[in-house]
Formats: structure tokens, sequence, C-alpha cells
């Protein structure tokens, strides 16, 4: 689908099991698989301008703690850090393609997005399993654990997206707990146990990072391309 590569983007200092991981996940969502399937059924469109850049990531953590993480966070630095950046993306996707689920029209679209779901929410549930069986450990050299920086990454989410809790980190207290009976949350769902739906105008305010789906930057500095992200970009200018 082309598109101008990536602002940033670095080679991760990895261990086996996340590179592992990781390979798996670019190679069916992002190589062969998925971008195959999304050209055949509905066409496609260019790939935006996308930063992922570590200074990028930072920001995220800072604007998530409300003040600058020293050292700046790195996403590249260790397998820990990818995975903590990681958590930041997939999720968003997973609740958007759950809010475009009812207003799907045709077999193949509603095929396609099924398999779509389907992948991001067994990424989502790979990425959400490693940080919770690392909960407790402390991210170098920051006085947080890993549960801390997910919870704040989530609440982050939730106050751009202005749309209440949709998102939870993979500790919660009792009452946003699986039908109330557990803390551990390494599936994030409603009180019944039912994916979080979030809307385009949701979205791009939490991947732009500035709180408004007309305002791009973050992940997107020059805005999505797709018809719905190009009609608010314009009807703003």
């Amino acid at each position: 689908m082309g598109g101008p590569p990536p602002i940033g983007a670095q080679k991760a200092n990895l261990d086996e099991l996340v590179n592992r991981i990781i390979e798996e996940v670019v190679i069916i969502m992002f190589i062969v698989y998925i971008i195959k399937a999304i050209k055949t059924t509905v066409g496609g469109f260019p790939r935006p301008l996308m930063n992922l850049s570590a200074y990028n990531f930072a920001t995220i953590m800072n604007d998530a703690f409300g003040y600058p993480l020293d050292p700046p966070f790195d996403p590249y630095a260790n397998s820990l850090n990818f995975m903590m950046a990681s958590y930041v993306i997939p999720y968003v996707g997973l609740t958007g393609y759950v809010g475009a689920n009812p207003f799907m029209k045709g077999w193949k679209t509603k095929r396609l997005l099924a398999g779509l779901l389907g992948v991001e929410a067994g990424q989502d549930a790979v990425i959400r399993m490693y940080l919770y069986e690392r909960a407790h450990y402390k991210v170098y050299p920051y006085d947080y654990t890993v549960a801390e920086f997910t919870e704040r990454i989530s609440k982050l989410r939730n106050k751009l997206g202005m749309c209440g809790i949709k998102d939870e980190g993979i500790c919660v207290p009792l009452n946003l707990g699986a039908e109330n009976r557990t803390t551990s949350n390494v599936l994030a769902a409603d009180y019944n146990s039912l994916s979080y739906a979030r809307t385009p105008r949701e979205i791009l305010r939490i991947v732009y990072g500035t709180g408004s789906e007309h305002v791009p930057g973050g992940f997107f500095p020059k805005g999505e391309n797709g018809k719905i992200a190009r009609e608010l970009l314009c009807s703003y200018e």
C-alpha cells in the first residue's frame, strides 16, 4: 500500500523470547497476510507518516506520569521497555475494531474485520500476559513497577479519548475486575466481560496524543490517511 518510511524506528535490544514474539507479530500483521487481505478486500490506502522515535515514546510516558522521566524512557533499550512501548498501541486498535464491527457491511468486510479482531486481540493478550508476569518488577531506572506504568498509560488513553473508562492496566481495583472478583487484568473488559469499543474520533484523539481528532501529532504527525481521519482534518482546517 506504500507510504513514507516511519520516523525514528530503531533496532531494539531484545532477548530471544521477545525477539521471537515480535518477529511473529510483524510477519502476520505487516508483511504478508493482513496487508494482502486488506488490499484484496477494501483496496487499502497509503501508509501515513508514523513517528516511532524514542523521543515520541518518551513524550507519551512523560504525559502519562505528569512530569519528565529522568532519564527519558527509551523503548529500544531492552525487552521490558520494548514490550511496555508495545502496550501503548495494539489495545487502541482492538477497541477500534470492536467499535467498527456493528457498522460493517458485506460478508467479505465482516470476515476481514473478524480476522483483524482475532489477531489484534491475540497480540494484545500476549503483551499483557508478558507484562502481568512482571507486574511487580521495577522498570529500571525508575521507581515505578510495570503495573504502575500500565495503569498510567491506560489512564492517559482514557483522558485523551474523552470516553470514560475503556482502558485498564494489568492490575485493577476489585470493582473493575472480571465480575468484580479479580484484581488481575490480563484480559481487559467491561463489567460484563465484553471488550470495550471506541469510535474513530476517540481513536484519533489517542494516537495523535493531542486529545483532538482534528489536530495531528504523536504517532501520526501529519494525520492518519483513512477517509474519516482526512475528513476530520479538512473540516478543522
